[in-house]
């Protein structure tokens, strides 16, 4: 109808219903929200109220649309509409009567229902955010301190082992330093020891700084006031220390930590980063490694002052020995050198009577007419003369052999020395043992003559004694690489694999008791030291031992 126009214009739902309930018009916002309907029971059906008052008990008036058109004045509710694909929409409906005329007028609400409903469901999200927010910013700080705490047991369990597995300063500092670089990200990390009022570098961590060491460090008064009082200081800086060389290029943070033990200041941990972060639990971490530090830094200096003075006494322990050794060879052989001087003294004596008688006896045997009693005379006096010439040269040999008179140096044949031993030791081989020389073209060696024939007497002596029955003993001499080598080897009984390395030992003998002193071969050895040359043997059961000496030409 054309004067219900006006109502075209409303962005409202409107509808006109006349008092016979007849609808009469519906405009174009009504027709877009609401489906179209025949029958007023049918659209008033998908109507319920949401809020309204109701003023009567008929069940027809339960119906928005009907309660509207049955109220003797302006109807206002709010309902909800339900359409065909089971979806609500909110609307506000109010009722206005004209005549014979009501006009219905639909408000939509649905966004502003949905906006409140919205609100309420953000505050109340925005309330359990603020609730979780706090509830994680708590568990954040108990996460943080709880890695800190774990970070600090770790680093100090670290530390522990350390000191634990080890008693080597520089290996428990450079640990320490390792351990304190990874975990403030530091460029550079070193221990410096006290001395005076300024430390020494003593280790670092990072091969490009390794030239420091050995360096001085001094810092300025007021953070050397803060050392002394065992606080760590945490600055940032553009120079490491007073005499550092040049500056950074940017500003680092510098940590200096004092390590103590009781009021003692050992020296300090130094540690550079560029990260700037703050410090809290961490300090906590550097207090324990200080105090732990410390106690390993003392342990290690007590240990190294104790292996000292057991390598102290060790070194005097040896020396001692050495002394013996040195004693009881020098009164041996002053003894020996006195028994040989009285017995070639007590030998000549009656030595020089038969000679000058055998001298007289040549004369004689020459006037005697009886040639065969001539002759057998003659064989006798030849017989006593070589007999003189024999004890001569063995009275000369053991001269030679002690010679208590050449204590120095002397350049010496050992080809010659060689035979002079062999010729004191006759009676031990004679009739039963073969030597075998193969003996090399050697130059004059300065050496110690007395001392080397004691040696060679020692060890053939041994050589001797190791055959039972008949056996050889091969000796060989050469220079090579300027080198005297003397072999000695003989085939008798040999050396246990597990008594070859205590034979230079003193005192040790394979002998039995009563028959050696075990000091032969340990003179030996100490005399072959002297000569700055070595002594070594291999030996097998039941097929001999060969010995070994080396001595430098010069």
């Amino acid at each position: 109808m054309d004067k219900f126009e006006f109502f075209s214009k409303f962005n409202n739902a409107v509808i006109i219903i006349n008092d016979k309930r007849e609808v009469l018009y519906k405009n174009h916002a009504f027709k877009r929200m609401f489906a179209d309907f025949a029958i007023l029971r049918n659209f008033s059906h998908q109507l319920n109220f949401d809020i309204c008052a109701l003023d009567g008990e008929d069940v027809e008036v339960y119906s928005p649309v009907y309660q509207a058109l049955a109220s003797p004045q302006n109807f206002f509710a709010c309902v909800t509409y339900q359409n065909s694909q089971k979806e609500t929409s909110y609307f506000e409906i109010t009722s206005i009567k004209r005549n014979r005329y009501i006009v219905l007028i639909f408000n939509d609400v649905s966004a502003q229902n949905n906006l409140m409903a919205l609100e309420q469901e953000y505050k109340s999200l925005s309330n359990n955010y603020k609730k979780l927010h706090i509830e994680n910013q708590n568990f954040v700080k108990i996460k943080q301190k709880a890695q800190s705490q774990a970070i600090k047991m770790v680093m100090i369990n670290k530390m522990s082992n350390i000191i634990r597995e080890s008693i080597d300063i520089s290996k428990i500092t450079n640990a320490a330093l390792k351990e304190l670089s990874a975990m403030f990200g530091a460029f550079k990390a070193y221990y410096a020891s006290t001395v005076d009022k300024s430390f020494n570098l003593e280790e670092i961590y990072g091969k490009e700084f390794k030239s420091e060491i050995g360096s001085t460090i001094k810092f300025d008064e007021a953070t050397y006031k803060l050392i002394v009082n065992k606080q760590i200081v945490v600055s940032n800086c553009l120079k490491e220390h007073l005499n550092a060389k040049q500056n950074f290029k940017e500003s680092a943070t510098r940590i200096i930590v004092p390590i103590y033990h009781l009021n003692q200041l050992l020296g300090i941990i130094v540690l550079l980063y560029n990260q700037k972060r703050e410090l809290n639990d961490e300090l906590g971490i550097l207090e324990s490694v200080s105090a732990q530090l410390g106690n390993a830094i003392i342990q290690a200096k007590l240990y190294e002052k104790d292996l000292k003075t057991v390598a102290e006494l060790q070194l005097a322990l040896k020396e001692l020995k050495d002394t013996q050794l040195q004693l009881i060879n020098s009164e041996k052989m002053a003894s020996l050198g006195q028994l040989i001087a009285g017995v070639a003294h007590e030998i000549n004596t009656p030595l020089a009577s038969i000679s000058s008688n055998n001298g007289i006896m040549s004369k004689f045997i020459k006037k005697i007419d009886n040639k065969q009693t001539a002759e057998i005379l003659k064989e006798i006096n030849d017989i006593d003369k070589e007999a003189v010439a024999r004890i001569n040269n063995i009275v000369k040999s053991l001269k030679k052999f002690v010679r208590l008179d050449e204590a120095d140096l002397q350049e010496a044949d050992i080809n010659k020395e060689l035979d002079l031993t062999l010729d004191l030791i006759r009676h031990e081989t004679k009739n039963r043992i073969e030597i075998i020389k193969n003996y090399g073209k050697l130059p004059m060696i300065k050496c110690y003559p007395n001392m080397l024939n004691q040696v060679f007497m020692n060890i053939l002596i041994n050589a001797c004694q190791s055959i039972k029955g008949e056996g050889q003993i091969t000796i060989t001499t050469l220079f090579e690489e300027n080198n005297l080598v003397v072999k000695i080897k003989d085939t008798g009984m040999g050396i246990a694999q597990e008594r070859i390395d205590k034979i230079f030992t003193a005192g040790y003998t394979t002998k039995g008791v009563g028959v050696g002193t075990g000091l032969g071969l340990a003179i030996s050895q100490k005399i072959i030291q002297k000569h700055s040359g070595t002594i070594t043997l291999t030996s097998e059961l039941a097929t001999g031992t060969e010995f070994t000496i080396t001595i430098p030409g010069e």
